[in-house]
């Protein structure tokens, strides 16, 4: 085993893999069907694997050198406390987002009105995470928070498999085949939505990808010439479902943060927008709180 993951981390430095050894030992993991902390002592015991796992190991690793998605390969993939089921067909959840998630949980944490709600079984609190993918950004809050009602809004058949799937688990979440941009999107809740998050399509048409993010399915990527064709009829969406006091976070391209903010403040109905930054610094994300009579505070 030593001898293989040692060989496999060469191949995958070689194709230019920025984690050659992590991923070595996690496909090892994967083909063994083991957790990786046994990898790394059959690396130090001298454990021999046998031929099925050897031949699966190196196929696997092969995949990968030539660019194959780590997720895509193990079908699973890591997001804040969940591990979701991903694969050709849905975005792959980026450690990026994390920095979005982490501010929705902070602000529902804080919310008074969302708080309150929660004491009611008959009034819970409401999120909603459109261009949901995997579900990443809603079942993160929904398992933080069972007593929500979250509802992830997809239009993708491939995406929604893997969004169905992963929000088995969790009955307060209700899946919606439904475009994010549709002008009357989830009527029912006008004006009740304490909370919503969203991680559309934003890269501009036509911009240079690394090889792993270029295996994403394009609908889930590309949002027009300049990136913001998804997130301006969003601001509109957003602001009818949003109550006074309600927040929206959503993330774009580090070339849009400006355009995100202006989007926002041309709706007229929305104050304390801020551009965020991710954990690297970049510009990653935008939030904002659905004002009173398009101005006041609540």
């Amino acid at each position: 085993m030593r001898e293989l993951i040692s060989a496999a981390e060469a191949t995958l430095a070689a194709a230019g893999v920025d984690s050659p050894r992590a991923d070595a030992e996690l496909l090892a993991a994967h083909a063994a069907g083991v957790d990786r902390s046994r990898i790394a002592v059959w690396a130090v015991t001298g454990h021999t694997p046998d031929t099925h796992v050897a031949d699966c190991y190196r196929q696997l690793i092969d995949a990968r050198a030539a660019r194959a998605p780590l997720q895509h390969l193990t079908g699973y993939a890591a997001f804040g406390p969940l591990t979701l089921r991903v694969g050709p067909g849905v975005f792959v959840p980026r450690p990026e987002t994390e920095a979005l998630l982490e501010w929705a949980l902070g602000v529902e944490a804080s919310n008074p009105v969302a708080s309150s709600r929660r004491a009611s079984s008959s009034n819970p609190a409401v999120a909603v995470d459109l261009c949901a993918g995997s579900g990443a950004l809603g079942l993160a809050l929904a398992h933080h928070h069972p007593d929500a009602r979250v509802w992830l809004v997809e239009n993708s058949p491939a995406a929604l498999a893997y969004t169905r799937r992963n929000a088995e688990p969790y009955p307060n979440v209700t899946v919606l085949d439904a475009d994010a941009t549709d002008p009357g999107l989830l009527g029912e809740l006008n004006g009740r939505v304490d909370l919503l998050v969203c991680n559309p399509p934003y890269i501009p048409d036509g911009a240079a990808l690394p090889a792993e993010a270029a295996a994403d399915p394009d609908r889930a990527l590309f949002g027009g010439p300049d990136g913001m064709s998804v997130i301006g009829p969003l601001a509109a969406v957003a602001a009818r479902l949003l109550r006074p006091g309600g927040a929206i976070g959503v993330e774009h391209d580090d070339t849009t943060a400006e355009a995100t903010v202006a989007v926002l403040r041309d709706a007229g109905v929305f104050d304390d927008i801020v551009a965020r930054t991710d954990l690297t610094g970049r510009p990653r994300f935008v939030t904002a709180v659905r004002a009173r009579n398009g101005g006041e505070r609540e």
